[in-house]
């Protein structure tokens, strides 16, 4: 009852049978695998060379955020520029030409028609700028009422707060210096 029983050994012992497409080595232990995947840490010499590595690791991060920013990646988007009630609303203004965006060119052809010493110049100087600003102010009511009205078609669950004067904000801004960049080109359907 309590002895030992010998074991008796098995006819035919089991066959290692090798998989076509294996690996065709054994699998390395844990510790062999964490040792060769740890990097030794060297630590900063003294505190200018730990400020120059933040810095570094700092301006590599923000240069990673800001190309996605650009791309319009969502996970990097500020959170005015999140959703996909904002994304119509740039692709909207996006998709047009704006009095807005050509508002500074047309304020420096004032102030160079400004230096032309005669009378028509000088009316022409008086009157444009506010004239100018009038038509921007009303190009942005126009754009804000457009996209309130897509939005609430298109996206009806979603926050609609603020979208007219991001729509509007964004038509002031010169084309090329959209952030996050245009997705859409000009002429594009919405």
């Amino acid at each position: 009852m309590f002895r030992r029983r010998t074991q008796e050994a098995p006819e035919d012992p089991p066959q290692v049978v090798v998989k076509p497409g294996g690996k065709g080595r054994p699998t390395p232990k844990r510790r062999d695998a964490e040792k060769r995947r740890r990097q030794p840490l060297t630590a900063p010499a003294n505190r200018r060379e730990a400020y120059r590595r933040m810095r570094e690791k700092q301006a590599a991060e923000r240069a990673k955020v800001r190309e996605g920013m650009a791309r319009g990646d969502e996970r990097y988007l500020l959170k005015r520029d999140k959703g996909p009630v904002r994304r119509l609303a740039r692709d909207f203004v996006d998709s047009r030409r704006t009095v807005g965006s050509y508002l500074m060119y047309g304020m420096l052809a004032v102030i160079l028609l400004s230096l032309v010493p005669t009378v028509w110049a000088r009316l022409v100087v008086l009157f444009a700028p506010p004239l100018l600003l009038a038509l921007v102010f009303i190009e942005g009511i126009y754009l804000s009422i457009r996209i309130k009205k897509l939005a609430a078609e298109r996206f009806p669950d979603e926050d609609r707060r603020g979208v007219g004067l991001y729509a509007a904000m964004r038509a002031m801004q010169f084309r090329r210096l959209r952030i996050p960049a245009p997705q859409v080109k000009i002429g594009d359907k919405i």
